[in-house]
């Protein structure tokens, strides 16, 4: 199993993009919201957190190997998600995230199965199943909805997502960790990690 993958980029075509790895090309899927980011990047190196599946018809023997790119671990663990909702699969989910995965989770947070059928693919019915079976799940995906981006680019969504489930952990509630770590980001600083991050949320507390 491929879960990551360091390259560069050769050509982005559609969802499509061609890695280079050394004497190797390896063909990527990419969602559409990714697909600008990585265009920007063709001939410098990238490192693309992967799923790794099988497509075709197992029936006929005609199985092929594909991969699916995303820019950070927190992406990847959200698509592997909503691969998860009946009637939605990996092709699906993939020409479903035009917007990025923040956004799609704010309005699962918010139930507006109305917002997220207009996602490519996702008709009325699939998305009361996706607010039904993943609205308790993506809070933490949601975190930096609304968030400007250069205060939100200081701190990688992998540790505001792992900061969040700690505080959940530790006893608060989502509604009260959002707002400390919302507290925590607002004074555009740069946490490296989630000790770092955490030791801001509670210095603050103690103010």
């Amino acid at each position: 199993m491929i879960t990551k993958i360091t390259g560069i980029p050769v050509d982005a075509a559609g969802d499509a993009l061609t890695l280079a790895v050394g004497a190797f090309e390896y063909e990527v899927l990419i969602p559409e919201f990714a697909r600008h980011f990585v265009q920007e990047k063709i001939g410098k190196e990238i490192s693309l957190h992967t799923i790794e599946y099988l497509e075709g018809n197992p029936m006929q023997g005609r199985m092929t190997p594909r991969l699916i790119g995303f820019l950070s671990s927190f992406e990847r663990e959200f698509f592997e998600l909503f691969c998860q909702v009946d009637g939605v699969g990996v092709k699906k989910a993939l020409r479903a995230m035009v917007r990025p995965v923040d956004e799609v989770a704010a309005l699962i947070e918010d139930q507006d199965a109305k917002g997220l059928s207009g996602l490519p693919g996702i008709g009325p019915a699939t998305a009361e199943r996706i607010v039904a079976k993943l609205r308790r799940k993506v809070p933490k995906f949601a975190l930096l909805v609304g968030r400007e981006a250069p205060s939100s680019a200081d701190v990688p969504r992998d540790v505001v997502s792992e900061a969040f489930e700690v505080l959940r952990a530790l006893g608060h509630s989502e509604s009260e960790a959002r707002r400390l770590l919302d507290e925590a980001m607002s004074k555009k600083k740069k946490y490296k990690d989630v000790e770092a991050l955490l030791h801001a949320i509670y210095e603050q507390k103690q103010h």
